[in-house]
């Protein structure tokens, strides 16, 4: 593991990544979802994809990546720019789960790999819609500060500034980045995902011109035993890009 400090807007960022296969020319950004970490996704690919550099990197405020203000997906791709540069390296390919994925469809890459990709907004059940309203109307009343009684399981136990980005990047629509996409694009998906459903990735589908669909086993984190079935399953795209 090693600690990267970039400047993003007057604010200093440690950034904490791990390169694999540093000798190899051409790489991979491997980019973790909300709550997870790069060891998470190192373990899930470290053992594959041995052509490239796997460049495994902890989000602000995630795993050993500092954070000092809330930030939206746009500041995260930005900020991931800023490290990419300082540290010279230019993936042609970015494997992105879940918040991920929205972060490696803004880098626009060469080839653009979703694993169960957010960025796609579908309706709320009630449950989530009535927490909602609850929460704005403590807040109406000064009382916001209660805001971890209404939290997401994905936000509990974080400080206000990571609940402040969770707030900002939750909801983000990136249908228009989406349809905007000219690379190539491969989706995978949990055929059981809960978190962002299987109708979230039919979107993605007819909104990307050059990309293919496949639906695996499994839930959010479908992916963490499939390394070697996403290696094989990409194998005609790997071949054009050496």
């Amino acid at each position: 593991m090693a600690i990267k400090r970039v400047s993003f807007k007057g604010v200093q960022i440690n950034f904490s990544y791990l390169l694999v296969n540093k000798e190899k020319e051409k790489s991979i950004l491997f980019l973790h979802g909300w709550g997870a970490n790069k060891e998470l996704m190192k373990n899930s690919f470290g053992a594959f994809f041995k052509d490239y550099c796997h460049i495994y990197l902890d989000f602000p405020g995630f795993g050993g990546s500092s954070i000092s203000e809330a930030m939206d997906s746009y500041d995260i791709k930005e900020a991931a720019e800023e490290f990419l540069r300082s540290i010279n390296k230019a993936p042609q390919i970015i494997i992105g789960h879940s918040l991920g994925g929205k972060i490696a469809l803004l880098l626009n890459p060469k080839i653009l790999i979703l694993l169960s990709s957010a960025g796609i907004v579908l309706p709320k059940r009630f449950s989530v819609r009535f927490k909602i309203k609850l929460f704005k109307m403590f807040k109406f009343l000064g009382l916001g500060r209660l805001y971890t009684l209404f939290a997401s399981k994905d936000v509990k136990g974080m400080n206000i500034t990571m609940y402040e980005t969770f707030k900002k990047v939750v909801n983000e629509d990136m249908s228009g980045h989406f349809k905007d996409y000219k690379g190539r694009a491969v989706i995978f998906w949990g055929k059981e995902d809960n978190t962002t459903p299987p109708a979230a990735a039919l979107k993605i589908k007819t909104f990307i011109k050059d990309s293919t669909l496949h639906v695996l086993e499994g839930s959010h984190f479908f992916f963490l035993d499939k390394g070697k079935l996403i290696e094989e399953l990409m194998t005609d795209i790997l071949k054009d890009n050496k």
